[in-house]
Order: structure tokens, then sequence, then C-alpha cells
């Protein structure tokens, strides 16, 4: 069994010298299955594990001159391991090599991106139970509804990161797979049973029924979970880049000291990591598309997907870590701003209480239609206005007062009646 290389960091894992060293890992690995099963020298296999190796240098300048990066990189090994090189490839294809190795990479980065989803989970989680109680207003359409609270706010959030460990774990099980095939993946050339060696070796399973490529819905699959793992962020983003707002106020990206957020005004503390992270979503968005459109090949390959993969698979696994850094290092330092959640949900003498006023005037007898009318005329009457107070309003309207008393409609303006069942939420999430 060929150990795995340490698991680096992303950025390693797309580097040329880590795509090559999973070539060799391949390589290596179809050659002892060979060995195993007595069709090649167990000294032969000795030989090319002690000997093997590659110049990336050298691997570029083969290619320059024969077109063709697997048979560059083949010719440089042989050039280090000598007689025994005549039975490395042995009955292979390119892509054999290629996507067998390449599923190597999408697991490793695949192992990094679920860690760094771990650790958002976390501050997520911590950030829910810091503000259960911290009372702030729904919005809806951009407009304010009822009272909930930050807390329950990142329950969704959470809610959704579990989603997407869920789902990220499930591409992590349909990429780890490999084909030793041959071309055009009939095995004409090389036996079944290579391929399942090879793949317990690598901890891949063997392509159910592959082409001379393995399919690459799968790979698709891959991107769309990352595209809409971005999609997540950047709902993050928004919602922070929008409570961020100067007449908003309520949470705000941490400022560090020194730190500049405008060269004409010296005022300015903008949500810039936000908005970074919402332009970055867009990009992962469109190469999940190019991912799509990779699945339909000619017959049984053709490599237009090829030039594709070489730019989609490092830049979305990398740029996808650094969201992931990125997002959690900014909701564990979010500044969180009780005092203002509370001044804009008492805007214009909490409107915003109007439903809790509606359903107590339709209990003490009145049609919705009349209660309605009640309600809507005297939050109108205090809408958008410096001086408006619906409560103030709702206490001296004679139509109220003739079946509600003083302390039922202080009742009506309490948050806590509408945050009395959020436990059920909390429970379900461990918050």
């Amino acid at each position: 069994m060929i150990e795995r290389y340490t698991l680096p960091e992303m950025g390693e894992l797309w580097t040329e010298t880590y795509k090559l060293k999973t070539w060799l890992q391949v390589e290596i690995a179809v050659c002892e299955a060979q060995a195993e099963l007595g069709y090649i020298p167990a000294e032969a296999v000795e030989t090319i594990k002690a000997k093997a190796t590659f110049d990336p240098q050298r691997v570029l300048e083969i290619e320059k001159e024969v077109k063709h990066d697997v048979i560059a990189f083949l010719t440089n090994v042989n050039e280090y391991v000598g007689e025994a090189g005549r039975y490395i490839h042995l009955g292979m294809t390119s892509s054999d090599m290629l996507d067998t190795a390449l599923a190597l990479q999408l697991v490793s980065s695949m192992d990094v991106i679920l860690r760094e989803v771990e650790h958002l989970i976390q501050a997520i989680r911590f950030q829910a139970q810091q503000h259960r109680d911290t009372v702030m207003i729904g919005r809806s359409h951009g407009i304010h509804a009822e009272p909930i609270t930050f807390g329950f706010k990142l329950a969704g959030w959470l809610a959704e990161m579990l989603r997407h460990r869920d789902r990220l774990c499930s591409v992590h099980q349909r990429i780890a797979v490999g084909k030793i095939s041959g071309a055009v993946g009939t095995y004409a050339n090389i036996d079944p049973r290579i391929e399942s060696l090879t793949c317990q070796k690598l901890g891949l399973e063997p392509d159910t029924a592959s082409t001379q490529v393995i399919s690459r819905d799968r790979h698709a699959e891959y991107m769309q979970a990352l595209a809409l793992l971005a999609a997540s962020i950047e709902r993050f983003a928004v919602e922070i880049r929008n409570l961020q707002r100067t007449d908003v106020l309520e949470v705000e990206e941490f400022f560090s000291k020194g730190q500049k957020g405008s060269s004409a005004m010296p005022h300015k503390r903008n949500p810039i990591r936000s908005e970074r992270l919402t332009g970055m979503a867009r990009i992962i968005r469109g190469y999940a598309m190019s991912a799509l459109e990779n699945v339909a090949l000619w017959h049984e390959r053709d490599i237009s997907h090829s030039s594709v993969e070489r730019m989609m698979f490092p830049d979305c696994c990398t740029l996808t870590h650094f969201m992931l850094v990125e997002t959690t290092d900014l909701v564990r330092n979010l500044l969180v701003y009780p005092e203002n959640m509370q001044r804009n949900m008492n805007l214009y003498g909490g409107v915003v209480f109007s439903q809790r006023v509606l359903l107590k005037l339709v209990e003490k007898g009145l049609t919705r239609e009349a209660a309605y009318a009640i309600v809507q005329s005297c939050a109108h009457e205090a809408w958008n206005k410096p001086e408006g107070n619906f409560q103030q309003l709702i206490r001296q309207d004679d139509r109220v007062k003739s079946v509600l008393s003083a302390d039922e409609i202080a009742d009506c303006f309490d948050p806590q009646q509408h945050l009395q069942n959020l436990n059920v939420v909390y429970q379900r999430l461990n918050i």
C-alpha cells in the first residue's frame, strides 16, 4: 500500500510539482498491482520505487518537443529509472493516470475545504450562542417586519453550513474514483483486477463504467457544490454589508488599528472583506457553468475539458478555501451593536408591533378587516416621520381604548412575545 503524501495546504496541492507527485504515485501503484498479479517482475517494481523521480523543468523541456505532457513526464521518469522503466504505464492510456491523479488532488482539496467548513460552523455557532437573546428587527423586502434576535439570524446561517458539510461529504465520496482501464475503457490491454488493486492502494474506488475518461458529471457535481457553498458565503457577506450601512449599523466588520477606509474620506469604515467575498462568489459560479459544459464530450473522449480543468480546479479550490478562511475570521471578529438594533426596532414608535395589536383587537371581537384598518391608519400616520409614534397613536385611538386596557396595549409592544418559541430552533441546532 502506497502511503499518501502528507496533506499540504491548499496552495501547494495545485502546484505543478504536487501534480506530478500524484502522477508518479498513480504510476507506482499500478506497477505494484501489476507485480502482485505476476505481470511484471517484483524486482523491477523495487527498482522503480527506489529510483523514480522527476524534474518539473525537465518535463517542460521535453514537452516543448513532444507536445504531450504525459509522454514528457514518463520520458523524464525513465531517465532516472533506466531499464525497469519499460514496465511503467504498461497497458495504460494517459487518462488512466491523469483522471486517477486528479481524483487524488480533488479528494485532498475537499479534505482541506471540509476542515475550514468545520471552523466556520464553530464560529457561527459561537456567535449564535452569544446573541441568542440580542433582539433586533427582522426585515422582509428590506423593510422592517417584526422582531427577531441576531442569534436567530445566525441560526439560519448555521443550518445552511451544516447542509453544506453534508453535501461536501457526499461529493467527497463520489469524486474519490479512479480508472485504470486503458484506451476507451475496455480493459483490452490491462487486467481489471489491476484497476481494483491500484484504487485500493490509493484510497479510491474504481469507476463503475468509464470510457477513456471518468465521466465529467462527477467533476461538475464537485464544482456545483463549491458554487453553492460560495453562494451561501455571499449571502452572509451581503447581509453583513447591509447591516453595516451607516443608517443601519447593527453589525460591522472588525476595523483594525491603523486600517484606512478611504484615501479621501478619513471617516470611512467600509465592509471591504464582505464585498470581496461577494465578488469571489461570482468567479466560482462562472466556473460552475464551465464544469457543466465539460460533461458533454465527443464519443468515448475528447480533451476539450482538459484546458478548462487546468484553470478551474486550482482556481476554485484555492478560492473556496480562501473564502472560508476569510468568512470564519470575519464572523469571529464581527462587531455587534445591540443598542443600534434596539434603536432601529423602535423607530416611529414601534410600528413593527402592528400585528400584535391587530391580533389583540381581533381577539377582543373586532373583525379582521376593521382591526386592520385601525392599525394600518395609525401605522401609516407614524411611518417615516421624525415625530411619528405608533404606540402613542394606538393608545390615543378611541376605537382601541374601547376594547384594550393600557396594560394590554403595553403587552403588544413587548418584543419577548415574538421570541418565546425560538428555543425550538436553538434546540435543533444545539445553540
